[in-house]
């Protein structure tokens, strides 16, 4: 007999025995009222009989959970009243558990491959968490289930845990409840109707269910810390409730939250403060990219009607502006703003010396928690003959006062693009080579041929698919050599710009020595509470990924202070379900959700609504109708799955759909919002009311138009 064939047999057998417990009513058995009734006569069978009845019952009770019937509370009850307390905890213990685990292979050989085929990517996450803490889930369902019992064996059969471990788990987490319906049924003669159950001395047993489930929990992270604590001693007292290591986004708000309510702590950094977002990154690129959008302007004038319009720059002056600008908002992260704010600000190398302990150029803190915020700085490839030259990262790169003649962009992500089309526009000769088939690769293929379409236009040289091998210096010539199906491409430049990606800081400050473990990525590995390894250190931003982003830093940063501080009454999971981002190119690249490439490889059903900014008045009059807003939904629903607008200020108006997103707001709503005329902002709606011509109610226009028509007469 074939797998097929043995589903088939075995679905047919469960469904003729639901049926018939139906069909004979044989529920009619198992209520209170006929179990009373007929107590005296169960009784007196049972002192007769008793290895029969026992053996009668267990059968019947197995029977019951295994095909999920209703009445096996009923029955629990019953064998209290019948049996007495201790021999029944024992049947009903034993008989509940091989029913429960029965059930629970029937769903796994029936379902579980059909399942995990279908759903496995989405599933993912839940796969990993029951393989790593799916026996104490389980516990804890059981002990206070969330959702029936029945339900909870045929859910857990589709995950990866073991059939030993859900029969163990199960025994000793159905135990106390088992204790408190077999202890009710004892009384079964003094119970009139169900409610009678909740007595108070029952209530309290039940409120002690509820909260057995936390201190099971607080057991289990008690013991985790012993674990790993055990070889490290702990300070009788305390310097700081808090210590930061690292200065910028995650950092500032990690400590700013901290001194907020009311904690002592301090706030270490060896560098400047505001971190790579200030200094080398978010900061003067969008600076620099204003300056070169000006010139781009006035290289249009005619379009707006001007006969004439020039610019005349000095590349190192537009440098300085830079500077300028990030002195301007300097303030906003200094030294003394956050010392204003009640946070010890330190300046200086860290070092973790234990769990509790950091080291500050020979001073030794003691703190109750420690928050890693150390960042992550440019990837250099390991590239031949790299280190010969000088390369710029964007590190480097604002030291620059004199503009590259040719330059060589390596990457085509969001750094590489925003500084490609800005450096193109200051007149350099630029060259953007991409190791894979397209530029921006995280978002969809049309988008990244709209930007290159969009770059080749301005003067850039865009090469994908070209592997950089090797960096030649004869003399005064510069040449990288890549490596494009099969064949060498020599490049030459003056300058090299390595825009690759970032790696996260983890090395120098006693990671290693201390035993901190990192995740393949190369981050800080961290649990949905943004813990280590080690229970009182904790971390968030680029460090911790899994998002490079400042905004996602400082999303983190909150959950990583709160559970810092107060983990020990409440903790919270960090929450990335709507994580938006731009590209600063113009025009910009917003998105938020899924891509329609993140869908299809999820398999998740989907339709596309679309609106083109060409369309758009505002974008019309401002000359800049280009682009698109794109909208993904389930089909026939206008839930939002994801959003990618490309155009004139799209991560401003991408705003709108994040906050839908976060709070279930469907096209409908946005739709039904009045948006100022004329603006960009009308582009959302727009899209909003694209949606909903795809979903014209057409059968019923028909009638509508059946009425108008008898109406004329």
């Amino acid at each position: 007999m074939n797998g097929k064939t043995t589903k088939l047999v075995l679905v047919v057998v469960i469904a003729a025995l639901i049926t018939a417990y139906f069909v004979f009513d044989i529920g009619q058995y198992l209520t209170l009222d006929y179990l009373k009734g007929r107590q005296f006569d169960f009784q007196q069978f049972y002192a007769e009989n008793k290895a029969l009845t026992l053996g009668g019952y267990f059968v019947i009770y197995v029977a019951v959970t295994a095909l999920s019937l209703p009445g096996a509370a009923i029955m629990t009850l019953a064998g209290g009243a019948l049996f007495g307390f201790l021999p029944a905890l024992i049947v009903v213990s034993f008989a509940s558990s091989i029913g429960a685990t029965l059930a629970f292979l029937v769903s796994r050989f029936l379902l579980r491959d059909w399942v995990q085929a279908r759903f496995g990517d989405r599933l993912q996450a839940v796969n990993a968490g029951i393989e790593k803490e799916g026996a104490f889930y389980l516990f804890t369902l059981r002990l206070v289930p969330l959702f029936p019992f029945f339900v909870i064996n045929l859910v857990m059969g589709l995950t990866p845990m073991r059939p030993r471990t859900f029969y163990w788990v199960s025994q000793l987490g159905m135990l106390a409840g088992t204790v408190v319906f077999v202890n009710a049924g004892t009384q079964l003669g003094q119970i009139e109707t169900l409610s009678g159950i909740l007595s108070p001395t029952l209530l309290i047993s039940f409120a002690l269910l509820g909260v057995f489930p936390l201190l099971a929990r607080k057991g289990v992270d008690l013991m985790e810390s012993r674990r790993v604590l055990k070889d490290y001693a702990k300070p009788k007292k305390f310097d700081y409730n808090l210590v930061v290591i690292g200065a910028g986004s995650a950092g500032l708000v990690t400590s700013y939250i901290a001194a907020t309510v009311k904690a002592k702590v301090a706030l270490i950094e060896k560098d400047k403060m505001g971190g790579d977002c200030l200094n080398t990154g978010c900061v003067p690129s969008k600076a620099l990219i204003r300056s070169a959008r000006m010139l781009s302007c006035f290289r249009r004038a005619e379009e707006f009607g001007l006969r004439r319009a020039e610019a005349n720059f000095d590349f190192a002056e537009i440098m300085e502006r830079v500077q300028r600008i990030i002195g301007k908002i300097e303030p906003h992260d200094s030294v003394e703003r956050y010392t204003s704010l009640g946070v010890e600000v330190m300046q200086g190398a860290a070092t973790i010396t234990s769990p509790w302990t950091v080291e500050v150029d020979g001073r030794t803190l003691t703190t109750r928690a420690i928050v890693v915020a150390t960042g992550a700085g440019p990837l250099v490839p390991p590239i031949q003959g790299l280190n010969r030259i000088d390369y710029l990262t964007s590190d480097n790169l604002w030291a620059l006062r004199e503009l590259p003649r040719r330059l060589v962009v390596l990457g085509g992500g969001p750094i590489g693009c925003e500084m490609t089309q800005a450096f193109a526009r200051f007149g350099a000769q630029v060259t953007q080579v991409e190791m894979g088939p397209r530029l921006m690769p995280r978002e969809d293929e049309d988008v990244s041929e709209f930007v290159r379409g969009r770059f080749e236009a301005e003067g850039v040289r865009v090469l994908t698919a070209h592997a950089a091998q090797e960096v030649k210096v004869e003399g005064e010539k510069k040449v990288l050599v890549c490596e494009y199906e099969g064949a060498p491409v020599a490049i030459e430049f003056d300058a090299i710009l390595v825009a690759v990606g970032r790696q996260a800081n983890v090395k120098g400050f006693g990671l290693e020595e201390l035993g901190v473990r990192l995740d393949p990525r190369g981050t800080i590995e961290t649990d949905p509470f943004l813990r280590t390894n080690f229970p009182t250190i904790f971390c968030a931003g680029d460090v911790a990924g899994p998002f490079q982003f400042t905004h996602t830093a400082a999303h983190q940063a909150w959950y990583a202070a709160v559970n810092a501080l107060f983990g020990q009454f409440k903790k919270y999971r960090a929450d990335y379900r709507v994580i938006p981002w731009t590209t600063f190119t113009d025009p910009e690249v917003a998105r938020v959700g899924l891509s329609e490439a993140e869908a299809r490889e999820k398999k998740i059903a989907f339709e596309v609504a679309r609106f083109e900014l060409s369309e758009l008045d505002r974008a019309i009059t401002e000359g800049e109708e280009h682009g698109w807003v794109k909208v993904l939904t389930p089909p026939g629903k206008d839930q939002i799955l994801g959003v990618a607008i490309v155009g004139s200020h799209a991560g401003d108006l991408l705003a709108e759909f994040v906050l839908a997103m976060k709070y279930g707001i469907g096209l409908n709503k946005i739709l039904g919002t009045i948006h100022s005329y004329p603006t960009l902002a009308e582009a959302n709606k727009m899209a909003a009311g694209a949606w909903k011509k795809q979903h014209v109610p057409e059968k019923l226009l028909g009638w509508v138009e059946r009425y108008h028509a008898w109406r004329r007469g």
